[in-house]
């Protein structure tokens, strides 16, 4: 009866031309509420402003942000005055003012009180029931809405083909599922412009709740987007040492992510890089210290998070000491509680100590804090259980002993650590038991999704666990404006907003402070800056696959003559030929392995070679700083931690003069026999 009565006056209302919202008159909105009067939701005062939202509740217990015909007033516009769009703004006058909204029919106040004398803004909610919102929408959720909530999948690809507009398979998955989130990748995000159109779809498809679109955009080598700015990554900020630096380009990329709709960044990493061998981690990490990764990931976070960007610290407990790949192997760190407290776990306290929104699970197996063991379902061979899937770990030690109450996300469920071991089902079972909020990448949404209905229905997982998850989920939903309009911007407007930010030049000035400041010089024989004369030879050689071309590009802007030689093997006859009468050589190399940079590795012998000429050779190391342990007698030794333009761009800006060195070492370089080469913190100047 109750759904014929609104359905006959959502026809009357139609019929007599009074707008409606299909949201509004099909559901019945119960309560308007100030999103920052819900207990779970914290939000701070940025530059004497506080950003307010109303939210509609409705019968059936889903929220939505309150779109139109709102009224906000303040009681005291001597403390503080509000916009019309929820925006508070303090006036530095001492002094108590209600901020309240109303829709017509419901109202809601927040009180905001400035002390001048101590600098302090004291924000005091409403109480009572009705501000339960959380509790409520959960108690009104299906089991499988609750399962829905914890499943994040990627859609790369679909029938063979990219995922770049949505389609109606996709958009019913999210339905029937009734996820909370998805991933995005490089082969989804293309222009802005589509990248907009399609994150916008995503959202329409969502039912009721708000979906996280996540991504990987941290930067350096792990860029997703393929439009916008490609920023130094995490180890040329470590060589920058700045946080101011590391702030700003966190913020640029949340700006570019929020104007494209993507509201989770998966960064920063706050693996510590103490193993030069680690072949997944390398220059995604700040650092081999602590402290410094601890600093700069934390001004990272803070640039994303004054965007309203969502953060994600991984791969915890720590990837850094290892050195297998976790997407093909079970990478294991053998320490100790005490050492990965004062090493590998320390950014991470440091991070969720200052409100870090969620963190991403490494699989990686930790031993000494959990030995449990399993049967593969690969080989049938006993394999130690990994972080993911570990209760010891993501309860024991992230719940208990850390005190982090935000939102765990596994790292992706398909990599082979997990998927052969465990199986795709087995594993996300596991991963919740053992405390994961978040399942990232299912292989096999339906079969996930059934597996995990039919472990509740067994008592094998309890209704109360997902209920803890899906607070979760949902406090990072509401803490990140991560909510359903009532009435969404136009996608016009969306666009072009997009198109404004993303690529901007104001970050293109970040970007380019950034690769500038990271050139660390480890080695200079009196050769840099080079004084040349347009008769000059210069030659630049190196491989175009590992994106030598841009340096040799860059090189030719300050000296058009400058030959490329396409070369990463051992120089043949002809090509060393080509060498001859040259001035200078810039070797370029780019490793990302322990082969890569072995005494016989190719890229090496080739920069032996060029060595033995007798002719002056510059080497630039375009991603990991450890090559010169091979070619110890070069002239000269640059480092600039990532193979994007603009760090090409710097370090031939360094290499003539026109950028000053001030990048220090963020690792150690080891020799081939263990011995230290270069230490912490080493970088020369002009």
């Amino acid at each position: 009866m109750r759904k014929f009565i609104i359905s006959f006056l959502a026809i009357t209302l139609f019929l007599t031309g009074i707008p409606i919202s299909g949201a509004t008159a099909a559901s019945g909105i119960t309560d308007l509420v100030i999103d920052l009067n819900v207990p779970q939701v914290t939000r701070d005062v940025k530059d004497n402003k506080l950003d307010l939202n109303g939210l509609h509740v409705y019968e059936d217990g889903h929220f939505m942000l309150a779109s139109e015909n709102l009224k906000w007033k303040s009681s005291n516009k001597n403390v503080a005055f509000v916009s019309q769009d929820g925006e508070v703004t303090l006036t530095g006058h001492n002094g108590k003012t209600f901020i309240s909204v109303t829709d017509g029919s419901n109202n809601d106040r927040i009180s905001i009180q400035y002390k001048g004398n101590q600098d302090k803004i004291l924000v005091k909610k409403e109480k009572g029931a009705r501000y339960d919102l959380i509790e409520n929408a959960i108690e009104h959720m299906s089991m499988e809405e609750k399962v829905g909530q914890m499943l994040m999948p990627d859609f790369r690809n679909w029938n063979g083909q990219n995922v770049t507009v949505m389609n109606d398979e996709i958009a019913q998955l999210v339905k029937n599922y009734h996820l909370g989130g998805v991933i995005l990748f490089r082969e989804n995000t293309v222009t802005a412009d589509q990248t907009t159109r399609l994150v916008s779809a995503y959202q329409e498809a969502a039912e009721k709740y708000g979906l996280i679109i996540s991504i990987d955009q941290e930067g350096g080598i792990v860029t997703r987007l393929q439009t916008g700015t490609d920023f130094p990554g995490n180890m040329a900020l470590g060589a920058t040492r700045s946080e101011e630096l590391a702030e700003k380009v966190g913020k640029a990329i949340g700006e570019e992510l929020n104007a494209l709709g993507i509201n989770m960044n998966f960064g920063p990493v706050l693996d510590v890089n103490n193993n030069p061998d680690n072949p997944v981690i390398g220059v995604r990490s700040f650092s081999e210290d602590p402290e410094l990764v601890s600093n700069l990931g934390n001004a990272y976070i803070k640039g994303l998070h004054e965007t309203g960007t969502a953060a994600t610290a991984k791969h915890f407990p720590g990837h850094g000491d290892t050195a297998t790949d976790s997407h093909v192997g079970l990478p294991s760190v053998p320490h100790d509680l005490e050492r990965l407290k004062e090493v590998e776990l320390y950014p991470f306290q440091q991070a969720m100590n200052e409100g870090i929104d969620a963190i991403m699970t490494a699989h990686v197996t930790f031993p000494k804090i959990d030995d449990t063991k399993a049967i593969s379902k690969k080989d049938g061979t006993e394999v130690a259980v990994p972080g993911t899937l570990s209760q010891k770990i993501l309860t024991g030690l992230v719940r208990e002993e850390m005190g982090f109450n935000g939102v765990i996300v596994t790292d992706a469920m398909n990599m082979g650590a997990i998927a052969e071991h465990f199986g795709p089902v087995d594993a996300a079972i596991r991963a919740v038991k053992a405390g994961a909020d978040i399942l990232l990448m299912p292989v096999g949404i339906e079969a996930v999704a059934n597996g995990l209905y039919d472990a509740v229905n067994s008592g094998d997982i309890s209704e109360d666990r997902l209920e803890q998850s899906v607070e979760r989920v949902l406090t990072l939903k509401l803490n990140r404006g991560i909510v359903k309009a009532e009435v969404e911007k136009s996608l016009d407007e969306k666009v072009a907003n997009a198109l404004r930010v993303v690529g901007s030049a104001e970050h293109k000035a970040v970007e380019k402070e950034a690769a500038e400041k990271s050139i660390t010089l480890v080695k200079n024989d009196s050769v840099l800056p080079l004084n040349v004369s347009s008769e000059d030879k210069i030659v630049v050689v190196g491989g175009s696959g590992y994106s030598i071309n841009l340096l040799a590009a860059e090189v030719q802007k300050h000296h058009p003559g400058a030959v490329y030689i396409n070369a990463s093997d051992k120089l043949t006859a002809a090509q060393l030929a080509q060498v001859q009468g040259a001035k200078y050589i810039i070797a370029g190399t780019y490793t990302s392995s322990v082969s890569g940079r072995s005494q016989n590795a190719s890229q090496m012998v080739m920069t032996r070679q060029l060595i033995e000429t007798g002719i002056p050779v510059i080497a630039v190391g375009a991603r990991n700083p450890y090559d010169v342990m091979s070619f110890l007698d070069v002239d000269a030794y640059l480092v600039q931690y990532g193979f994007k333009p603009a760090s090409f761009a710097a370090t031939a800006n360094t290499i003539f003069g026109q950028n000053n060195p001030t990048g220090k070492l963020p690792v150690t370089i080891y020799n081939h026999d263990g011995s230290v080469l270069y230490g912490f913190d080493h970088g020369l100047g002009y």
